[in-house]
């Protein structure tokens, strides 16, 4: 059998369906702060949203969790990594429109107080916070047994947190001024970062029936460790390319993998038009066991890119050094073409994405 996000149990054309209504519904409160103090900025459904709040600055807002990477977490019984991947996911998308992270308050759902899986959970926070400058003010800790439930009794947790950030308004990126031309530039991933997990699971665990305590042929670690490896935090190479060089775009490749960049037709009507083949061993694992498509996976997962940054085209070469001073690997991996669109060349096969 050939597998897909949707076989798996998440059908990602259903949820951008239901997200859409749900935006229609929200953008109606907006009025609510019109010429007033937090008067929203921008339409809903971008990477993180903004409000002003005079003085030329904007507040940048955004929550997110782990996905059912917390089910790894439990499986492997290795709980101080997954705090981290709650920071990135949040400070990951703020920098997408330009904005600093400043601040994050969490809530942690659990099954039963488990004194030490809840301190290697805030461990992982804390080292996120630190890697991504921002403060944790705050949070909430809910016991709830009968709503949440472990892979075995006692293990139960889910984690999210709302981030917030601050940006000058002259100087958010939305992708308004993407132009033809421009050139993507690609930065590494970490491995699958916190998406796509449920199909990743369901393929290595359930199918292939392959032991998280072992090491598959391909890899370098444990399949455990190798799916739990943090999400990438990219705050400080992004902040620093966006302060020294001209930035047209960012998307942080997350649900819907490269899909993701379709959000910037809403602000500039272009075609996104990539040459990548730098796939890492995990999703050729992935790939192999679940017989799952090349489309399926440039639709699911990072493939090996974490960041995609937006600049011109005479600055690419610079771009790309300024991120491996940070010791982020970065590559020129694709264009800006007039056809709308997500094209995705790689191995002499063209997939619309």
């Amino acid at each position: 059998m050939s597998w897909s996000y949707a076989k798996a149990g998440v059908d990602v054309k259903k949820v951008k369906k239901t997200q859409n209504e749900i935006g229609k519904i929200i953008e109606e409160t907006f009025k609510f702060r019109d010429n007033k103090f937090g008067q929203v900025l921008g339409k809903f459904g971008h990477y993180a949203s903004l409000i002003d709040i005079g003085n030329g600055k904007a507040l940048a807002l955004h929550s997110d969790g782990c996905g059912t990477k917390v089910l790894i977490s439990q499986l492997v019984k290795k709980f101080d990594t997954i705090g981290i991947d709650c920071i990135a996911m949040c400070v990951n998308d703020l920098i997408c429109l330009g904005a600093e992270p400043v601040a994050l308050i969490d809530y942690l759902a659990v099954e039963t107080i488990n004194e030490n899986m809840i301190n290697e959970i805030i461990k992982g926070l804390v080292e996120g916070a630190k890697t991504a400058k921002v403060s944790i003010v705050g949070g909430e800790t809910a016991v709830m047994p009968d709503v949440i439930k472990g892979v075995e009794p006692g293990l139960g947790f889910d984690l999210a947190a709302l981030c917030t950030g601050v940006v000058n308004k002259d100087k958010i990126i939305d992708g308004k001024d993407i132009k033809v031309g421009d050139v993507i530039i690609g930065l590494e991933s970490s491995g699958v970062h916190s998406n796509g997990l449920t199909l990743a699971r369901r393929v290595l665990l359930d199918q292939g029936n392959l032991n998280l305590d072992g090491k598959p042929e391909g890899l370098d670690n444990t399949l455990g460790e190798e799916l739990l490896r943090p999400t990438k935090i990219y705050v400080n190479e992004v902040l620093s390319i966006i302060k020294d060089f001209e930035v047209h775009g960012i998307a942080h490749i997350t649900g819907g993998a490269f899909g993701k960049l379709k959000r910037f037709e809403n602000y500039a009507t272009v075609g996104f038009d990539f040459e990548i083949n730098i796939s890492k061993s995990i999703f050729d694992l992935i790939q192999k066991v679940g017989k799952i498509t090349d489309e399926e996976m440039y639709k699911t997962f990072n493939m090996g890119i974490g960041i995609c940054i937006i600049v011109p085209k005479e600055i690419a070469d610079d771009v790309v050094s300024a991120s491996e001073k940070h010791d982020t690997k970065a590559f020129s991996i694709g264009k800006i073409v007039k056809e709308l669109g997500v094209r995705i060349r790689t191995d002499e096969k063209l997939l619309k994405i």
